[in-house]
């Protein structure tokens, strides 16, 4: 496999990860409540990513690119958007329109398409426009549960998964940026060198905000060590994988071959909730893998 197709396999992984360390977080909203597991993903995934970078230096031999100041802004930019993007969905979340607010979330990849296109100048042919929005409404469609419409539940959790699919979006050019803001070191360097900055960044800035806010929630992801470290790692894995696929493609291509997480989960459910398929997530599904399909058939 050329290096070019790299990101294809990357990117699946990091899809797989993920899902992975929702399950996870799932379990552990359950104990340390919702802003308690969602922290765990940045501060128990942080010591994991310096690890990793540890292991990259050593293994190749390359020293660690140095930060300039393009650098750090992207850096910085991402990680705020980030934890702004999961703000704003657990604000919409707590609307009660669970389903309503995934949808409109999952319009992140041609948000990401649009923002790469002009923040950084990322490629995007009409080809790979149209793969986008295929599988952005296979989502959509999956998403939305029968008889509900997009509107049916008000405008807060309208404006709110908008809002967080843009600034998720925001998040991934903000890494890309980071990523290819750096002079020198090789893609897996450069990645694995941003996301230590990244974690570590967004590790500063919520052990800040809850130990003045919420300290309640920080005291119980310090007692919930055990299961939080499980979240962490594969949050730590996930990030890796996001961040070697953005050092070597679009952040379009990555978020929209992405959505085959949502394929992920609704194999997880079938297969250990008995969740029944319906026709509508079934025409879903077939959206998305279209998309998809065509999303790689337009890579050269």
């Amino acid at each position: 496999m050329t290096l070019s197709f790299l990101w294809i396999p990357v990117t699946l992984a990091a899809a797989a990860a993920q899902t992975g360390r929702n399950a996870t977080q799932r379990r552990l909203t359950e104990t340390i409540g919702t802003i308690g597991a969602t922290q765990v993903r940045f501060l128990y995934g942080f010591p994991f990513a310096v690890m990793a970078l540890g292991l990259v230096r050593f293994a190749f031999g390359e020293s660690i690119p140095t930060p300039n100041a393009l650098f750090l802004f992207y850096v910085l930019a991402g990680a705020t958007t980030q934890i702004l993007a999961t703000a704003l969905m657990l604000s919409a979340m707590r609307e009660r329109s669970f389903s309503v607010v995934t949808a409109y979330m999952k319009t992140e990849p041609v948000q990401v398409a649009l923002f790469g296109l002009i923040l950084l100048g990322d490629p995007l042919t009409p080809g790979i426009a149209l793969a986008i929005i295929v599988a952005t409404l296979g989502v959509i469609l999956m998403s939305m549960k029968p008889g509900a419409g997009l509107t049916s539940s008000g405008v807060r959790p309208i404006v709110f998964g908008i809002a967080s699919g843009a600034f998720f979006a925001l998040a991934a050019i903000g890494f890309r940026g980071a990523i290819l803001s750096l002079p020198e070191g090789t893609f897996l360097m450069r990645a694995t060198t941003t996301l230590v900055w990244a974690l570590g960044t967004q590790t500063a800035i919520l052990l800040v905000w809850l130990g003045l806010l919420d300290r309640k929630s920080l005291m119980a992801s310090f007692k919930a060590w055990r299961p939080s470290l499980g979240a962490g790692f594969l949050g730590a894995l996930a990030s890796q994988f996001w961040f070697i696929g953005f050092a070597l493609t679009t952040a379009a291509n990555v978020r929209t071959l992405a959505l085959v997480e949502v394929l992920m989960a609704q194999a997880v459910s079938h297969r250990f909730l008995s969740q029944v398929t319906t026709r509508r997530e079934l025409a879903g599904m077939v959206l998305i893998l279209g998309g998809v399909g065509l999303l790689l058939a337009m890579q050269h």
